[in-house]
């Protein structure tokens, strides 16, 4: 029997029936579902955690939104970050905002946060090109895993923060592994080693 493809979802029509959802995000019109476990989450919150520490430590007006969706104007893409931390004083020039957590423009984030699942060719290539056409300023990913292609990790593959920061239209990129220190451009009082990072993601921490 031959099955019938998936139909393709606009973007308005994700978000009508899965904007309240995390369990989903799209793809050229394609309805990905997101299988994060425990340990991703545990990496992400404590992220989430030790960001917070420095929005308060800056006094910024930024914050980081429970629930947020990216929207590739002229596009049926929709990613759903692992982590956002978001400018309110750009959100006045979101069209989507007052009605719906989109995000439309790159200026609106500080930094964009993915922990990499078994999905990682995502993380690693598309929503790199994507968020630097978009103009988000600082994008993380985090491989607690160690299971990216050898081309973005290095070889041996080991756990590896990639992070990546815009520079004219680009991303450069620097890698950070075990007791290597981050280095952000948006937080450049943080103090984190990658080390720390993947811990979170560990039944024991280190």
């Amino acid at each position: 029997m031959v099955q019938a493809a998936p139909k393709l979802l606009t973007v308005d029509e994700f978000i009508a029936y899965y904007g309240d959802s995390d369990r989903y995000e799209l793809i050229d019109g394609e309805l990905i579902e997101m299988e994060p476990t425990g340990p991703h989450e545990q990496v992400s919150a404590f992220i989430g955690r030790k960001l917070n520490v420095e929005i308060d430590r800056q006094d910024a007006n930024y914050f980081i939104p429970h629930r947020c969706l990216i929207k590739l104007l002229g596009t049926d893409t929709a990613f759903r970050p692992d982590l956002i931390v978001l400018d309110e004083t750009r959100l006045i020039n979101e069209p989507l905002w007052q009605k719906e957590p989109v995000i439309t423009l790159g200026n609106s984030t500080k930094l964009i946060a993915e922990v990499v699942s078994t999905n990682w060719q995502n993380d690693y290539a598309r929503k790199v090109e994507d968020y630097a056409t978009l103009g988000v300023f600082e994008y993380w990913i985090v491989d607690y895993l160690g299971i990216g292609g050898r081309e973005y990790i290095g070889k041996p593959k080991q756990p590896t923060v990639t992070i990546c920061t815009l520079v004219e239209d680009e991303y450069q990129k620097q890698l950070f592994q075990n007791n290597d220190q981050l280095v952000s451009s948006s937080f450049p009082n943080l103090q984190l080693t990658a080390k720390q990072v993947f811990a979170a993601g560990q039944s024991v921490p280190m």
